[in-house]
């Protein structure tokens, strides 16, 4: 959730939590829809390495779509498998708290890494992935500053992720340029050190469970998410942009996944949106890299 820009309002933290227990309990089973914002004219996930399981995951994440009336930005890498998925890669949503992911990585790249932070920046930190906490994460937005973040945006080349100056939740993000973050966390480079890595996805393998919801959907006991979700009502319309990004970790086990949505009618919609793409996703990873 973002500060207020000029002109604009948007609920607030305390606000955000009660909705979230009440859209879910009341919103009931997901509105379907006659339409779909999902195009299918080419297959979602490829694989050259596991084709069958590249088409039964399309065919999956297809019909769990199907009839929904978000607009959804997805992607999926599994290395292992030599899985991709991609559906509306490039189109922007509003950030909501999803960008707390890109502010602690920017933080360290800034810092050169968790053993130059404050014990104040560490509490920040803490706060703002664990639970999610607005002003620890406009704190260290501020502390980041908009040039250091996009800096850290250069070095990662997430070319189409768009900071906003006023509000960090008003931000663009891409579901292109998450998976790049994603990945970034997950796989040794040369823009974050191990000790960031670590830092940040420990971070969110600890987010409070009340906000574990989404991309964790399907992922079976044993693998470890490392998550970060946003929600956030357009103060235009009042529909809700939802998203959820995650690092999946286990024996045998690597890949990351990035749902971006918006046009929901309510949070507990978009959050169905999300999880049932993901359970799908997670549910086939699953049983092709399970011990035979």
């Amino acid at each position: 959730m973002p500060r207020p820009a000029p002109g604009r309002v948007r609920a607030t933290a305390a606000a955000a939590a009660g909705l979230l227990a009440a859209t879910i309990a009341l919103a009931g089973p997901a509105v379907g829809s006659t339409g779909s914002t999902m195009a299918t004219t080419a297959a979602i996930c490829k694989s050259a390495i596991r084709p069958r399981l590249a088409a039964r995951l399309s065919g999956g994440i297809e019909k769990a779509l199907a009839g929904r009336v978000s607009a959804v930005g997805l992607t999926v890498a599994d290395p292992r498998l030599g899985l991709t998925c991609a559906l509306d890669q490039t189109r922007h949503f509003d950030s909501a708290s999803a960008i707390k992911a890109t502010i602690i990585s920017a933080l360290l790249y800034k810092e050169h890494g968790p053993g130059h932070l404050t014990k104040a920046q560490r509490g920040l930190a803490r706060e703002m992935i664990t639970e999610s906490d607005n002003d620890a994460a406009t704190a260290l937005w501020d502390e980041v500053g908009l040039a250091s973040l996009q800096r850290f945006l250069d070095a990662a080349d997430m070319t189409h992720t768009v900071l906003d100056n006023y509000a960090w939740g008003l931000s663009q993000l891409t579901a292109q340029d998450e998976l790049k973050l994603l990945e970034l966390l997950a796989t040794p480079g040369k823009v974050l050190s191990a000790a960031s890595r670590g830092y940040v996805l420990s971070l969110m393998a600890h987010v409070i469970s009340s906000q574990r919801w989404g991309v964790p959907a399907g992922a079976p006991s044993g693998v470890t998410v490392s998550v970060k979700n946003g929600w956030l009502p357009d103060p235009n319309n009042g529909l809700w942009h939802i998203n959820s990004i995650g690092v999946f970790r286990g024996k045998n086990v690597g890949y990351e996944i990035a749902i971006l949505t918006s046009g929901n009618p309510t949070m507990a919609y978009g959050i169905t949106t999300i999880e049932k793409a993901a359970y799908t996703i997670n549910i086939d990873i699953y049983r092709a890299t399970r011990p035979k």
